[in-house]
């Protein structure tokens, strides 16, 4: 038989707030209609970050991510603190630019790609030619080690 608790809120024993709560690996939740389940844990990004790859080179904000390395015009690597599983995750992944009419993209570099690093080209689309990215937006989703 099952059972439901109701609560508002969740403490650790220390009544710290829910900082030190863990949800195994295999929690699921119910889809908003309620017609199907799906894994907590693989559905969350792993790491992200919103990188200014221009002339003032920095992450401005990150999660589960130790460096950036600006290896040239447009090309980055993003070194993740706690490894992915496996190098098959995905890095869904924007980048661009301020200039007028001018279209940019950004790539990610699967020839690179490790379980503990990820590199990323950004390019202006009229030429292909590799161009510095003012704002470079990735996402690491998969399973971490």
């Amino acid at each position: 038989m099952s059972s439901q608790l109701n609560v508002d809120t969740i403490v650790d024993k220390a009544g710290s707030g829910g900082s030190n709560v863990k949800m195994a690996n295999t929690s699921t939740y119910v889809s908003d209609g309620g017609a199907v389940t799906q894994n907590t844990v693989q559905g969350l990004g792993k790491a992200w970050c919103n990188l200014n790859g221009g002339s003032s080179f920095a992450l401005r904000d990150s999660f589960n991510l130790t460096s950036a390395t600006d290896n040239g015009t447009g090309d980055y690597t993003l070194t993740i603190a706690n490894d992915m599983g496996n190098t098959n995750y995905a890095t869904p992944m924007s980048g661009g630019n301020t200039s007028g009419s001018t279209r940019y993209g950004a790539i990610s570099d699967s020839d690179g790609k490790t379980t503990g690093a990820a590199g990323f080209f950004g390019f202006q689309t009229s030429s292909g030619g590799a161009l510095d990215q003012e704002e470079v937006s990735v996402v690491f989703l998969g399973d971490l080690a």
